[in-house]
């Protein structure tokens, strides 16, 4: 197990670029499974998740060709069908939550796929019954594997319907969409996620032949068709890294400019920082977070207490919470921080109080932080990351401190950040990385 020491205090300055955007390439890297020919995809990040999910299409028979660090070839023309029903594949999906978007694309192309409980993040509960109600509508049967602890989906024939979803899933929507393509006759799905990396999946499936309108609104027609063929994809930059490095140059920036953000699938993520009184100045495509002595929290119009909340798109996105609230400790000014989708996420929370923050954790899914107003420093700890998103706020948290911090499990941080390391101390920050 690795882990980082962090000297503390260094100011950021300088300009940095997103990486790829990791939900989207994990749903358009499974997309490839939908047909024979060659899918090129491009700016895929360099991160545990994705290379974890590409190693475990190579082994299902998926050619793939690494064409340079960030950009890939698949082809999904000779498969292992006998593979997917095996021990080991379903002990590796088990692994790798982002193994459950290859259901959607092996049932409607085989009409089978296995089911087996995901890995991923410990941020609580994230249920799997939209996607299965959704492959059940659509015409598919489950049959329970008691020995190995999995579902057999099946289908005949996949039929296209009318389907309102019980909520607005982002995997769920892809996974019965990329069902739904190639599925007999018209599939309307209602409440569908709408996100940016959703709409660069139904984009991609367009190029490739697919008929699906409605893209970037909650309703979603989707026309069947026979075959899929191949395309070029560019994936879009990751929104949470480009709100993690907002947050970085409120707390310890001296100056950071983001390149290249892709400004308009930001949704309301610049204006939640701004909220906390991050100033946030728009060049083009890029941010420039100016260097600030003090940033002060918004209230709302009747003067009540600032809360920022996670909600489907377009509401901000539950991933930049924890970025969100260790920013909040050293702003002046009181806000609620309301996880609602996730009832595990704050408890990181206790790791910021070690280090001098000011929090109350009501309950698991709200946390009310009183900001210092930079009149305390966070003083250096050792902690543990115990998921991706709390694993980069308490990154930020240590570059703000006094002193020298120590970040174990960095794993969970490899996972959704590319060379992370590498490119904050290219700002200025002093991070190292040791084997423990």
């Amino acid at each position: 197990m690795e882990s980082f020491i962090i000297e503390g205090g260094h100011p950021l300055k300088g300009t940095i670029t997103p990486q790829g955007a990791k939900n989207e390439a994990l749903q358009v890297i499974c997309a490839t499974l939908l047909t024979t020919e060659p899918v090129r995809i491009k700016n895929i990040p360099d991160i545990l998740d994705v290379n974890n999910l590409i190693k475990l299409l190579a082994d299902i028979g998926v050619k793939v060709t690494r064409n340079s660090r960030n950009d890939y070839t698949f082809q999904s023309d000779e498969l292992k069908l006998d593979y997917l029903d095996s021990i080991e594949f379903v002990k590796k999906c088990s692994a790798l939550r982002g193994s459950v978007l290859m259901i959607g694309p092996l049932l409607g192309r085989f009409g089978k796929a296995t089911v087996a409980k995901p890995g991923g993040d410990k941020i609580g509960r994230r249920r799997l019954d939209t996607h299965f109600l959704g492959f059940k509508n659509l015409g598919a049967r489950f049959v329970k594997d008691e020995e190995r602890d999995v579902f057999q989906i099946k289908a005949k024939q996949l039929n296209g319907c009318y389907m309102l979803l019980d909520e607005a899933s982002v995997t769920g929507t892809a996974n019965i969409i990329m069902a739904a393509v190639l599925a007999k006759g018209t599939t309307t799905i209602y409440n569908a996620a709408c996100e940016p990396y959703l709409q660069q999946l139904c984009k991609l499936l367009n190029s490739m032949g697919a008929k699906i309108t409605g893209i970037g609104s909650n309703l979603l027609t989707i026309e069947g068709v026979e075959t899929l063929h191949g395309a070029d994809h560019t994936i879009l930059p990751d929104m949470i890294e480009v709100g993690s490095f907002i947050g970085m140059g409120a707390m310890i920036g001296d100056g950071i400019r983001i390149k290249n953000v892709s400004l308009k699938n930001l949704g309301i993520i610049p204006d939640a920082f701004r909220r906390l009184g991050v100033k946030i100045e728009v060049e083009g495509d890029d941010l420039f977070i100016p260097k600030q002595e003090h940033y002060v929290v918004d209230s709302f119009i009747d003067g009540t207490i600032m809360t920022l909340a996670d909600a489907p798109w377009p509401g901000l996105t539950p991933d930049l919470l924890s970025v969100l609230l260790v920013v909040a400790t050293q702003a002046r000014g009181t806000v609620l921080i309301h996880q609602k989708m996730f009832e595990s996420r704050l408890f990181f929370t206790d790791k910021l109080i070690d280090m001098g923050a000011q929090i109350i954790l009501c309950d698991p899914h709200r946390a009310v932080v009183v900001g210092h107003d930079r009149n305390i420093t966070l003083r250096a700890g050792r902690m543990t990351s115990p998921d991706i998103r709390a694993g980069i706020a308490l990154l930020i948290a240590a570059m703000s401190a006094n002193g020298t911090s120590r970040i174990a499990n960095i794993a969970q941080i490899d996972r959704g950040y590319e060379d992370i390391e590498h490119r904050l101390n290219s700002l200025g920050a002093c991070i190292k990385r040791v084997d423990d």
